[in-house]
């Protein structure tokens, strides 16, 4: 029992940056560059801790099959949820609004873009907290660096995508209540990671894993980097290979 208490603390802990995120986002006019760097920053965080905390565990415990299949199988999931989203209005839901065009729609320009926002958070958030969880199997010790790779990569997430709730029109209770109900899915998510995902082989273990790597991997790709690029342009390359060697340093330490 103290282990799955631990899961849902740490768990929480990783999703309440989105909450802290939301509320720098929605009260104070943050630097659109600001927000990119610090996205770009988290997003060479995440891809650290993806390959050498997810990828890498998955390969050592089931070999390259597994690890490949079970990151590709993430990757679509991810790409199949997020394309259903897009067509709903949740397309640009990590985006400022700072661009016409690339913002977030309001409720009266698209009915019911403001689920398809909170689930397109949730789509975001799951598979980062489950490995949370995940990881407690390996030794009885939850990673520190996955961890901090969530917790880091997730302010500028929900800092960047509440302005632009905020933008299109979006009240408090709206945008504090998704990141809140997101923070508490985290919990959730990550108790479910030990709990359930605990009971199977190695090899269904490492599978998971590499599920959860995958999609994060395509959350980058899709949303972390082209809302950095769109305003630091080629700063970005510097900023994430420097969260990079940050989460790299880490894992090693």
């Amino acid at each position: 029992m103290s282990e799955v208490v631990e899961a849902g603390g740490w768990g929480l802990v990783a999703g309440s940056a989105l909450v802290l995120g939301a509320v720098l986002g929605y009260g104070l006019r943050v630097p659109q560059k600001v927000i990119a760097l610090v996205m770009a920053f988290g997003a060479g965080v995440l891809l650290s801790a993806v390959s050498f905390e997810l990828i890498g565990e998955s390969y050592e415990q089931a070999g390259l099959g597994p690890a490949a299949v079970g990151t590709l199988a993430g990757a679509a999931a991810y790409t199949v949820g997020n394309l259903w989203l897009a067509r709903r209005g949740a397309r640009h839901r990590k985006r400022s609004g700072h661009h016409s065009g690339q913002a977030q729609p309001s409720e009266e320009e698209q009915n019911g873009s403001g689920l398809a926002l909170a689930l397109g958070a949730l789509l975001d958030g799951i598979p980062e907290s489950a490995v949370i969880g995940v990881s407690l199997l390996n030794g009885g010790a939850v990673s520190a660096v996955t961890v901090a790779a969530v917790f880091i990569s997730n302010i500028p997430e929900g800092l960047s995508s509440s302005a632009g709730m905020k933008k299109a029109g979006r009240g408090k209770g709206y945008v504090f209540g998704v990141w809140g109900a997101i923070a508490a899915a985290s919990t959730v998510s990550a108790v479910l990671g030990y709990a359930v995902v605990g009971g199977f082989s190695a090899a269904v273990i490492a599978a998971v894993t590499a599920v959860a790597a995958g999609a994060i991997l395509a959350m980058i790709a899709d949303t972390m980097i082209p809302e950095a690029f769109q305003e630091a342009h080629l700063a970005i390359g510097l900023v994430t290979v420097s969260g990079f060697l940050v989460s790299f340093a880490l894992s090693h330490a």
